[in-house]
């Protein structure tokens, strides 16, 4: 009986070291998991538990007009540094290559995407009441950069970000007016931006509207130059060929102003002296040439809206009544303080 009880006691010592044994290599760590070799089906009782998925990112769709200028570079730019810095963000980018149909489709393909806001730099002033009536029915806000649409359809945006371009066109004329002196003879030439274009029309109407009581100030010739530096170059090359008379070019852009400087000069004449140059958006080029001598003045139109339209997001998603007029901050350079300006031009 004691031999039972001894053999009993005996199994029952090594049933448990087998089993400690067992325990053991089950919770070792043999450095082999990554690959796959040896790992347990299950996970071992002292992991960590996984992080949770991160929120929800705020999908973003932002439909470009193009790259006709370095002030659109900068605009894009800042753009995509701001969304794509920001991890709570996504940015679906389309460049519609100054074409208005492919604009309209990047929409309706945001659209389809159910991404959370729609930016849109609209190429023209019409055309947009279709494609912004589908985003609304769908529930998205779209948001205006640097350009407006249509009057009578503010309820198909959110809010207008950018400048005022009345007023841009205004402070064009008063530095003119100031330069020359109110009863001067003035011949002008215009390089208009895009046709179409709330830009181009508001600078227009500003630039004209301010001048309208100085029957000395004449604007002699008014073209489109696309707000490029090439058409702008063109452009004003066939108008030296027919009349070299003006005392003013006032373009709707820097880049248009900046191909005129071109033209002037390989006509033999010197732009900024013979001919003031007028520009408009305030791009480093501008700044440059103006510290040459070579252009007079630059009207600045902000485009590192993308801060801007992230926090329009942000306040609208959490609720918040946003105005219709999201307005940038802006000035005029010319001479030292252009100058001075010049350093700390961020495009």
């Amino acid at each position: 009986m004691k031999r039972n009880r001894k053999s009993l006691l005996l199994s029952l010592l090594t049933l448990m070291m087998v089993a400690t044994l067992f325990a053991a290599c089950g919770n070792s760590n043999s450095g082999n998991t990554a690959e796959g070799n040896n790992a347990p089906a299950d996970k071992p009782a002292n992991t960590a538990p996984a992080e949770e998925p991160a929120g929800k990112k705020i999908v973003v769709g932002f439909a470009q007009i193009g790259a006709e200028s370095g002030w659109r570079d900068a605009e894009t730019a800042s753009i995509k540094d701001t969304f794509g810095n920001d991890p709570a963000f996504e940015l679906k980018f389309s460049d519609a290559q100054q074409k208005q149909e492919n604009q309209i489709k990047a929409i309706r393909s945001f659209i389809a995407q159910k991404v959370d806001a729609i930016g849109l730099a609209p190429v023209v002033e019409s055309g947009w009441e279709t494609v912004l009536k589908e985003a609304k029915d769908a529930g998205i806000p779209v948001f205006l950069l640097d350009r407006g649409i249509t009057a009578g359809n503010e309820d198909l945006y959110t809010s207008f970000i950018g400048s005022d371009f009345i007023l841009e066109g205004e402070n064009a004329a008063k530095w003119m007016l100031d330069e020359f002196g109110a009863d001067a003879e003035v011949n002008i030439v215009q390089l208009e931006g895009t046709v179409g274009a709330s830009a181009a029309n508001d600078r227009k109407k500003g630039f004209e509207d301010a001048i309208a009581g100085n029957a000395g100030y004449k604007i002699v010739y008014s073209q489109t130059g696309d707000f490029t530096r090439a058409k702008g170059k063109e452009v004003m090359e066939a108008y030296l060929k027919k009349d070299k008379n003006i005392q003013v070019v006032y373009a709707h852009n820097d880049d248009m102003a900046l191909g005129a400087i071109q033209a002037i000069e390989e006509a033999g004449l010197k732009p900024g002296t013979d001919i003031k140059i007028i520009g408009v958006d305030g791009v480093k080029g501008a700044f440059e040439a103006i510290a040459e001598g070579k252009m007079n003045v630059t009207v600045e139109c902000n485009p590192l809206l993308g801060p801007q339209l992230k926090q329009a997001i942000l306040d609208y998603q959490a609720g918040k009544e946003l105005p219709k007029w999201i307005k940038s901050e802006e000035d005029v350079y010319f001479g030292q303080k252009a100058i001075d300006a010049l350093p700390n031009r961020k495009y």
